[in-house]
C-alpha cells in the first residue's frame, strides 16, 4: 500500500471515528433533553431535539471552549437565541462537562439555577440570557462588533429558529451586522418547519429564508440535512474561510429528531412526556446508542 493511500485510509477511519463519537454524544445530549423536560414536567422537547446535533458539533467540535474556564478572555461565544430550547443547551453544556449531568433532573424546579430560558448570571457556560425572540441574535451582534472594537479574534455563534425569524428584531439586527461586515458572525437557523401555532409556512411564511440573509449582505449556506455531522462540519468548515460578511447556516432540520413518537410534530413544540412516552423515549435513544455502539 503506497504512503499516500495509507494516510488517507488512516484520515478516514480517524474522520469516521470523529463522527460516531459525536454521534454517540448527541444520543446523549438527546437522554438528556428528555429527562429533563420529563422531569420537569414542562418544557420544549421538540425544537431542543431538532438541534442537537447542531449543539454536539459547536461544543464538542467547532467552538473554543474550555469547561473548566468558562469565562477565559479569548472563549468563542454562543447565544442560544430560541431560548425556549433551552433543555437542549444544558444537556449539552452538562455531557461538556460545565456541570453535573444530573443536575438536568432539577430543571424548572423551585430553587433550581436551570431554569426555562438560560441565565448567564447563574448557569456556567451560558453567554447571554435569552428567551424572548429576537433578542439573543441582537446580543450575539453586540458581542461581535464589540470583538472587532476591541481588535480581539473570538467568533460568535448563536441559533435562532424559523419561526423566531418571524420577529421584526432579527432582521434589524441582521441589517446591522451586514452593515458592519461582521465576519466574525456566525447565525444558525434551525428550520424545523414547526412552530407552536403550527406549520411556520402557513402561520406567517418567512422563506425563502437564504434570500432574506443574502440581501442583507450576508454569505448564506444551505444545509440539506442539519441532523448530520458531515454536513455541519462541511458548513462550518466553509464559515470560517468567509471574510468581510457575517455567515447565516440554515439548515433543515427534524423537529423531535431521534424519538419516534416526537418527529415532526407540532404537538412537542412545548409538551412533556407523561411516564409512558417517557419510557418510549427514552427505550428509542437506548437502542440507537446501542445501534451506534455496532459500528
Amino acid at each position: 500500500m503506497s504512503a499516500w493511500l495509507f494516510a488517507r485510509r488512516n484520515k478516514f477511519q480517524e474522520d469516521y471515528m470523529n463522527k460516531l463519537e459525536l454521534q454517540k454524544t448527541a444520543n446523549e445530549v438527546r437522554k438528556g433533553i428528555v429527562t429533563a423536560v420529563h422531569s420537569a414536567k414542562a418544557g420544549h422537547p421538540g425544537g431542543s431535539l431538532s438541534a442537537a446535533d447542531v449543539f454536539t458539533y459547536l461544543y464538542f467540535e467547532e467552538m473554543n471552549i474550555d469547561p473548566k474556564d468558562p469565562k477565559k478572555a479569548d472563549r468563542d461565544r454562543f447565544v442560544l437565541s430560541k431560548g425556549h430550547t433551552a433543555p437542549g443547551l444544558y444537556s449539552t453544556l452538562a455531557n461538556r462537562g460545565y456541570f453535573p449531568v444530573e443536575d438536568l433532573k432539577t430543571l424548572r424546579h423551585l430553587g433550581s439555577y436551570l431554569q426555562g430560558h438560560p441565565d448567564m448570571k447563574h448557569i456556567p457556560g451560558v453567554d447571554m440570557s435569552s428567551g424572548s425572540l429576537g433578542q439573543g441574535i441582537s446580543a450575539a451582534v453586540g458581542m461581535a462588533l464589540s470583538a472587532k472594537l476591541s481588535k480581539e479574534d473570538y467568533r460568535v455563534y448563536t441559533l435562532l429558529g424559523d419561526g423566531e425569524i418571524q420577529e421584526g428584531q432579527v432582521w434589524e439586527a441582521s441589517m446591522f451586522a451586514g452593515a458592519r461586515k461582521l465576519d466574525n458572525l456566525v447565525v444558525i437557523v434551525d428550520n424545523n418547519g414547526l412552530q407552536i401555532d403550527g406549520n411556520v409556512a402557513d402561520v406567517c411564511s418567512p422563506y425563502p429564508i437564504d434570500k432574506k440573509f443574502e440581501a442583507f449582505n450576508f454569505h448564506v449556506i444551505n444545509v440539506a440535512n442539519g441532523n448530520d455531522f458531515d454536513q455541519l462540519k462541511a458548513a462550518f468548515d466553509e464559515a470560517k474561510t468567509v471574510k468581510g460578511m457575517p455567515t447565516a447556516i440554515v439548515m433543515k432540520t427534524v423537529k423531535g429528531k431521534g424519538v419516534s413518537f416526537m418527529e415532526n410534530s407540532v404537538a412537542w413544540h412545548g409538551t412533556a412526556p407523561n411516564d409512558e412516552q417517557y419510557a418510549v423515549a427514552m427505550s428509542d435513544l437506548e437502542k440507537a446508542g446501542e445501534a451506534l455502539c455496532q459500528k
